[in-house]
This record gives C-alpha cells, structure tokens and sequence, in this order.
C-alpha cells in the first residue's frame, strides 16, 4: 500500500494549496482527466449499478461528478423499442451525459449483430463493446464498415478460457481487420490472469477504444473488485502509461462490489484516480 500512501500524501498537500488559494475542488470540469491538457475522460460502465433504474444509474454518475456512461443491458436492453431508446438518449441528454456506448453485448449470430448495430445506431453511441464468437467477427469488420459504429471487444480475465481471457487474445484476431475493429481493455480481469494491464494497453494501443477501469485484491483467479487505491493495481504507473499514450477515449469505471450500495465505493475511486492525474 506504499503507492497509496504517497499519493494520499500528495493529494493532501494538493488540497492544502486548493485552499490556501481559495479555489474549489469542485470546479474542476468533470469531463477532464486532471489537468486540461489530459485529452483522456472518465466514464461509468453502468453494470456498476445493475440494481438501480436507469435514471437513478444516471444521477449516481452525475453525482460522482461523471457526465460518460456505457449501457448495459439492465438500464437499456437490446430489444428495446424506438421509442424507449429515444427516451433513454433524451433523459441523458437531459441530464448533460453523454452515453457513448453499450455493452458488454454478446454476439454469436448475424441476427444478434444486426440487432447490436441497429440498437447502437437508434441509441446515437458511437461503440458496442462486445463478446463475440470468433466466427462472427468477419461479419461484425462487415458490419463496422456499414454503420461506422465501432466494435470493442471485451477481455474477461482467467474464467474466459475459450474466447478472450486478455486484451492480447482478441487483438490477435482483429488487427487485420477494419480499423473500427478494437478493444475494451478491462484492467482488472487482466491483472487477474497475470498480466501487466500498462503493457498489454502499450501493446495493443492502435485497437484500444475503451478501458473498463477497476482494481483487484489478487493477482489470481480469486482477486476481486475492490475500490481503486485498495488494491493490488499500480494506478499511478497505469495512469501515467495512459497520458503517455496519449489516449483519447474513456476510463470507465466498473465497480463491480456493493451491488447494492456502490455509491461510496465509486466516489472513492474515482476521487482516487482524479487525485492522482491532478499531479501528472
């Protein structure tokens, strides 16, 4: 817990000059990562609050000072109707956020991907982030070049034997493919199969559209979701290897503890991570 310390420390000496200046932490924008030169965001994946309605999801983002959200299906399903999913953009836009994809979407046949895209594209998201069999995905670099709505599939870590236990095992089978063909890079299901999530974004960086950003207790199959700064994950190092990067797209923040009380759990991490990028 060394790292956290040091952090703890620099963000009290961070507060301190806040302060003693008379500045606000709250008026730093919610769509910045630190400081305004970050061109990175946070975001929400909203399987973080599976037991709530999909406004209260929404003012729970709001409320950890977020304006990004990813969908699941829990807060909007895929078969949901026209006018239910233009409701769902207008109550975002409503509230100032922007939901900017949905997922993670399973996609095993050709009906299951049209739905997908169709459903993305009512939505006005600019992502599915995805799980699809391997033999769907030249159907989806099809589909990516028609709609123009991109594809992330996502890694789920050492319980994902058959399909992509990491971000590496799916870019393998899509960096020949369209572009628009790329990853969700889920960091704590790859610290759990034992990889270097930083290295694995480094070495996949061309295909990387979105990071599902959680920490773990272990860097096993039994580690678990735990609150950023608690865990096992060097975020200072992560964060950093992000900003040099320089990544355009969102952390999104998937908590996957507390379902039914995930609000202070989120604050804290998110608070965390905003600490920490406030330095860089």
């Amino acid at each position: 817990m060394t790292h956290r310390r040091d952090f703890l420390r620099a963000a009290g000496f961070g507060a301190a000059a806040l302060s003693a200046t008379g500045l606000a932490i709250a008026s730093v924008p919610s769509t910045t990562m630190g400081r305004s030169e970050h061109p990175c965001k946070l975001g929400v994946a909203s399987y973080t609050l599976r037991e709530f309605s999909q406004e209260q999801a929404l003012d729970m983002t709001l409320r950890c000072g977020l304006n990004r959200i990813t969908f699941k299906s829990m807060h909007l399903p895929l078969d949901s109707g026209n006018e239910s999913i233009k409701s769902a953009v207008a109550l975002c836009n409503k509230k100032g956020i922007r939901l900017y994809g949905g997922g993670v979407i399973r996609i095993s046949t050709p009906e299951n991907a049209n739905q997908a895209f169709e459903y993305a594209k009512k939505a006005e998201m600019d992502m599915i982030i995805a799980d699809p069999g391997y033999d769907m995905l030249d159907y989806l670099d099809e589909m990516v070049q028609k709609y123009d709505i991109k594809v992330a599939i996502h890694n789920h870590g050492p319980g994902d034997h058959q399909l992509y236990p990491s971000a590496n095992s799916a870019y393998e089978k899509i960096k020949n493919l369209d572009k628009r063909m790329g990853l969700c890079v889920d960091i704590g299901h790859t610290t759990r199969i034992g990889r270097d999530p930083g290295k694995d974004v480094t070495d996949c960086f061309d295909r990387v559209f979105d990071i599902h950003m959680k920490d773990v207790t272990a860097a096993t199959p039994e580690g678990e979701t735990c609150i950023i700064g608690r865990g096992i994950i060097d975020f200072q190092s992560f964060l950093k290897t992000v900003i040099d990067l320089n990544y355009t797209g969102t952390l999104a923040l998937e908590y996957e503890a507390e379902k039914d009380d995930p609000l202070p759990g989120m604050m804290e991490s998110i608070g965390y991570v905003k600490g920490i990028l406030a330095t860089m």
